[in-house]
């Protein structure tokens, strides 16, 4: 009984260690979102990284710019990866060639994407560089869809039902439906670095629904 209670005073004390040093920790308790989206838990990765793109909207897409010699060209545009809970978690984008960002991928397809938990509301008060506040890049190619094809129905309805106002947008601008085929992932949700998470675990991942 002695044992077990030093075990948890010295828990207790780990606890307010931490909350001292980096805030609210609402991060990573599963505090409920909207409509009662929680976060799965930090030692869940694939759970996690799904959850993710699911209930983003927006990222950072970086390609690589012939424009500027090869140089790294990051860009905020919106995605989806299906229609709100049945996501497949693959981002899809609805890009133009009048834009950088379509005209480096259809030179050059090695692109890569970032997301933040931030936008979702759930770090509370912490930075978002905080290990705590969940951030993924997806890295892998960026790919023009086929018109023909069944994924670009899919992939025109999981962007459309997100991003209603893309209906509208100019039809002389040729929009055109792009994804990024992942080939690596790199996922920090809590202390100690990067979680290892293969694409196969990633898509795999039995937990995503639950969690969406």
């Amino acid at each position: 009984m002695e044992g077990e209670g030093i075990a948890g005073s010295s828990s207790a004390l780990l606890f307010f260690l931490l909350l001292l040093l980096f805030g609210d920790l609402s991060a990573v308790s599963g505090r409920p979102l909207s409509g009662g989206l929680g976060k799965p838990r930090p030692d869940d990765a694939a759970a996690t990284a799904r959850w993710l793109v699911a209930q983003n909207s927006w990222g950072v897409l970086s390609t690589i710019s012939s424009e500027l010699g090869g140089s790294p060209f990051g860009n905020v545009v919106s995605f989806s990866d299906g229609v709100p809970g049945e996501g497949c978690g693959v981002p899809y984008f609805y890009l133009t060639a009048l834009d950088p960002t379509a005209r480096h991928a259809l030179a050059d397809e090695r692109s890569s994407f970032t997301i933040s938990e931030f936008p979702l509301g759930s770090c509370g008060k912490i930075d978002p560089e905080n290990p705590t506040c969940a951030k993924l890049t997806l890295t892998g190619k960026l790919k023009l869809l086929d018109n023909q094809t069944s994924e670009t129905e899919f992939a025109q309805n999981a962007l459309f039902s997100k991003h209603p106002e893309m209906e509208d947008w100019p039809k002389g601008h040729h929009f055109q439906i792009f994804k990024l085929l992942i080939k690596d992932l790199f996922l920090i949700d809590w202390f100690g670095g990067a979680k290892p998470l293969s694409p196969e675990q990633y898509f795999n991942n039995s937990k995503s629904s639950s969690a969406m």
